[in-house]
């Protein structure tokens, strides 16, 4: 469906050019119309000779019909056809010249179907009303059955006429209706009304016709038992023909619209977001549609807010918070904090331009964050030049200490190697802290306290002043242990800021 949007390769892409369209809906048109009256008139000799029982033409009788039936079709088909084709290309000339329709050129293109049909049955009702006459003034008996035929065949012809241009204009009518949301069923006759109405015509006039043809035999004595049996295998033919061949074509017109929003769906269980379908049809499929877009457009917002979300909390915050309500409150856990700062950026910023400025930032922040993420761990707060990452909180993580090391050890050979022009203290830490959201109900953040986090701001610090710039507790080396353990090593001890014992450092082995 996504390769054929329309439901039918002959109705071309959904992107296909204005001229593209005007020669597809002019050729298509003309052929369809063209060969629907063609078989309609076939349909008449059919039912003429087989089902209805008459008397046999005539000499004056076949002489007229032999001039008149080709001269009426041929004049019929031509003028219908080049009168249907011109009038609806003229409704649809907004579409073939590539603008946007305004409202009345919207129900101008929806009511384009309903009108070639219009014409469609004006025709046979003026072939009906002219044949009929003729059989008054040529052969009277014969008027009851010209009568039936012309206008039973007229009704399924303006059946199918129906539908077979319905199908051919569904590019029109998406490009008539894009944009636009339905709130409430269309007027004019919807699915049900239609399967009704097509039933009557495919099936209800056929039967008709065979209950006059059996009255009519029933009163005519002439009437032999193998000519019944004629009339009804032949009538049985009609109905299981051409009630079969429109009852196709409405299902089709119902099933296409509903499996264009199928195979949508499937693709957005697969995560595309971009997926819309043409909106083609005026009834309650159209409304069904319409609320497939909708509700994509409203989901594409949705990922776009969850994405705005989870670049400024943290992918794994927006996940916690999307599964249930948030609220204020906290609860304590053991987590490994990285605090990660800029040397010197005061200087820095005074001696280059905003823009160089930016741009260090930039990347610092870009190394930090990518290994933060490829560790996973969360960047729980930027402040200034700084950066808060946390791991193990929210989402519960076992080796955090050990993830938390590799990613300060990978981060200091990066910002070396990338950041040359400015460097940067790093500090991890091991502890309980408090995690959870904190702030007002109307407005709050996910934020981690505790001593853990006191203790890695307080070792960027003095990791400014080591070699590699790159400090941990032993608490969070003991803590890895595993391979992890064995790349660091003690690096003497010292009391930090707001603690009463003394914490024994360790720096990774390649800088003891």
């Amino acid at each position: 469906m996504s390769r054929n949007p329309f439901g039918s390769r002959l109705l071309g892409a959904a992107d296909q050019s204005a001229r593209a369209l005007r020669i597809r809906v002019q050729v298509l048109l003309t052929a369809l119309l063209v060969t629907t009256n063609l078989v309609g008139a076939a349909l008449v000799v059919v039912i003429s000779y087989f089902v209805v029982p008459a008397p046999a033409p005539n000499g004056r009788t076949v002489v007229a019909l032999a001039i008149s039936i080709p001269v009426y079709v041929a004049l019929a088909v031509v003028i219908g056809a080049a009168v249907g084709t011109t009038t609806t290309l003229r409704a649809l000339r907004w579409a073939t010249d590539d603008t946007a329709p305004d409202d009345e050129d919207r129900r101008k293109a929806l009511r384009v179907p309903l009108r070639l049909t219009q014409l469609q049955a004006l025709m046979w009702v003026t072939a009906t009303v002219l044949f009929t006459l003729l059989a008054v003034v040529l052969q009277p008996a014969r008027a009851l059955s010209t009568g039936l035929t012309v206008g039973i065949a007229g009704l399924i012809a303006c059946g199918v006429a129906y539908l077979l241009t319905e199908f051919t204009l569904r590019p029109l009518s998406a490009r008539a209706l894009a944009g636009e949301s339905f709130t409430r069923r269309p007027r004019g006759a919807g699915v049900g009304d239609r399967m009704v109405i097509f039933w009557c015509l495919g099936t209800g006039a056929p039967v008709v016709g065979l209950t006059v043809a059996a009255i009519v035999a029933l009163t005519d004595e002439s009437t032999t038992r193998t000519r019944l049996a004629v009339i009804c295998l032949v009538v049985a033919g009609v109905v299981l023909t051409f009630g079969l061949f429109m009852t196709v074509l409405n299902a089709r017109s119902v099933v296409a619209p509903i499996l264009s929003v199928r195979d949508a769906l499937l693709d957005v269980e697969r995560g595309d977001f971009d997926r819309e379908v043409p909106v083609y049809d005026g009834t309650e499929l159209g409304l069904l549609q319409s609320g497939f877009n909708q509700m994509v457009h409203g989901l594409r917002e949705r990922e776009h807010i969850r994405d705005l979300f989870g670049r400024h909390v943290g992918r794994e915050v927006a996940d916690a918070a999307a599964l249930g309500d948030i609220e204020l409150g906290g609860e304590t856990r053991v987590v490994s904090v990285v605090f990660v700062d800029l040397v010197g950026s005061t200087s820095y910023s005074t001696e280059h331009s905003p823009t160089e400025v930016v741009a260090v930032l930039n990347r610092f922040f870009e190394v930090v964050v990518d290994e933060v993420d490829r560790h996973r761990g969360l960047v729980n707060k930027f402040m200034g030049d700084a950066v808060l990452a946390v791991f193990g909180a929210p989402v519960d993580l076992p080796d955090h200490a050990r993830a938390a090391l590799s990613a300060a050890r990978s981060m200091a050979a990066r910002l070396a190697a990338e950041v040359p022009e400015i460097g940067a203290g790093i500090g991890v830490a091991t502890g309980e802290v408090v995690a959870g959201y904190v702030g007002h109900h109307e407005r709050f953040e996910y934020t981690v306290v505790g001593d853990a986090v006191n203790c890695a701001a307080r070792l960027t610090d003095l990791a400014k002043e080591v070699d590699g710039r790159l400090l941990a507790t032993w608490q969070s080396v003991e803590a890895a242990a595993g391979e992890e353990g064995d790349r660091w090593t003690r690096h003497g001890s010292t009391t930090l800021r707001g603690r009463s014992e003394e914490t024994v450092l360790a720096v990774p082995a390649t800088v003891s």
